[in-house]
């Protein structure tokens, strides 16, 4: 057998390595290699008459009076519901499969996250559908056709909820303490809630007005939002 001289086997010795090490950074680089970015589906629209069933919930406070995702404020006594995907401004025909209850809603926001749930309602609709105590229902939702994505709002007075009381002193303490700074400060009742009492602050002809004010009270307190003054039930 021939021995490979001392020369030959170090040549050999060195041509495995830069063989593994090509090896290996190959093999870094493919794993370093980054993913192309995916693009984000857009908002689903499908023809009207799509159907889908599931579990609907709904959403009141504390979200009450905050801008929905498509730019709206969300008023939870309007018929307006959230969904992950459908086209802001799709009207639905939700039914209770439990008792045929039937209520029409827009679609104005996103939701709900979580699982197994195919659409959040506001409360008008929850009780429209009689799901208020139970907070969730299987429903069928239907699509009737599809409106603006965003519905601009009519003239009126806005001003800014501060705080939300269960007993009529507390509401009255904390109007003492903002009257030092702002006017008008008034407590205001709102029938079927746990906190009726209500502390408002401003009397706002427009809605951006409103949410100036509302970004100036945000610095010294919290769960502050725009409301409308001149409906029912504000």
């Amino acid at each position: 057998m021939r021995i490979p001289r001392r020369g030959q086997r170090f040549e050999q010795r060195f041509v495995a390595c830069v063989l593994i090490a090509a090896t290996l950074i190959g093999a870094t680089a493919c794993r370093k290699k980054p993913h192309a970015p995916t693009t984000p589906p857009a908002p689903f629209a499908p023809a009207p008459g799509w159907t889908e069933t599931g579990v609907a919930s709904w959403y009141g406070d504390p979200y009450h009076g905050r801008q929905s995702a498509n730019g709206e404020i969300y008023d939870m006594e309007q018929m307006t519901a959230a969904h992950r995907t459908l086209k802001f401004g799709a009207n639905l025909r939700v039914t209770n499969l439990s008792n045929h209850k039937q209520v029409e809603v827009r679609i104005t926001d996103r939701g709900p996250f979580v699982d197994q749930r195919i659409i959040d309602l506001s409360r008008a609709a929850a009780r429209g559908l009689d799901m208020i105590g139970p907070g969730t229902a299987r429903v069928k939702i239907e699509l009737l056709s599809y409106g603006p994505e965003r519905v601009a709002p009519p003239g009126g007075l806005f001003g800014v909820q501060v705080g939300a009381f269960a007993e009529r002193s507390n509401a009255d303490a904390l109007a003492r303490r903002l009257t030092q700074h702002y006017s008008p400060v008034e407590v205001r009742r709102r029938n079927n809630s746990r906190a009726p009492w209500r502390v408002v602050v401003g009397s706002k002809h427009e809605q951006s007005a409103a949410e100036e004010l509302a970004d100036a009270l945000r610095r010294e307190y919290k769960d502050v939002y725009v409301v409308r003054l001149d409906e029912s039930g504000n």
